[in-house]
């Protein structure tokens, strides 16, 4: 895989690269949000490691003008850990979050987790219908009464996961490992956070994630 490392530190890409090359893989750098937005229109990259507090252009921003261009997965790298940083990273697309400090053999595991989780996406053209609710899981586009619903990247796993998964009770926890990545720091809320924004979402048809109280989620025609 080519995997660019963007940190202002450069003891942290060096770090990085050392076991990303060990690993077999193909290490790039940048220093900056502006230098990573610039490599990525020009070259193609396999995921992306993204630290969040830099120079010139932070990685919020620069994840998403990446996006604009690129679907590449992206591995946030960041010394804030609040839930609230969490839950926007993984709203603007966003693979997984890392917070720092972090040990690189925990990134390189993180790194396999989001690459399987990438393979496993759906070939052909794949289209349930439920109701008046229509999900295209190649193209990752969701109707509702014929109308293209605007899910986040998140929204849009935790409804495929949900339907994969039709008529088996989902722990929270479950959601938040299968969903969000390997040994994701967050709590019950941020799954609860997601289902009603995505309940939101599909309007009417909200009626088919069901809340299992004290455990979790299921969806449920």
């Amino acid at each position: 895989m080519k995997i660019l490392i963007v940190d202002d530190e450069e003891m942290i890409r060096g770090v990085l690269r050392e076991y990303v090359e060990f690993e077999g893989n193909e290490a790039y750098e940048a220093a900056d949000g502006m230098e990573a937005v610039r490599m990525c229109r020009d070259n193609d990259y396999d995921l992306v490691l993204m630290d969040v507090m830099m120079p010139h252009l932070d990685g919020f921003s620069a994840v998403k003008e990446i996006k604009k261009h690129k679907d590449v997965p992206v591995i946030m790298l960041s010394a804030r850990g609040e839930e609230y940083d969490k839950l926007f990273a993984f709203e603007i697309g966003v693979d997984d979050y890392v917070t720092k400090p972090f040990s690189p053999k925990e990134v390189m595991a993180r790194i396999n987790a989001v690459t399987k989780r990438r393979e496993q996406k759906p070939t052909g053209n794949e289209i349930l219908k439920f109701e008046g609710l229509e999900i295209d899981m190649a193209g990752r586009n969701v109707y509702v009464d014929g109308a293209k619903a605007e899910l986040t990247p998140k929204e849009y796993e935790l409804l495929f996961y949900l339907v994969r998964n039709k008529g088996i009770a989902l722990t929270r926890e479950k959601l938040l490992y299968d969903v969000w990545g390997f040994d994701f720091y967050g709590d019950d809320r941020t799954v609860d956070t997601h289902i009603k924004m995505l309940r939101g979402n599909l309007k009417e048809y909200r009626k088919f994630i069901v809340t299992l109280r004290g455990l979790g989620y299921k969806f449920e025609d």
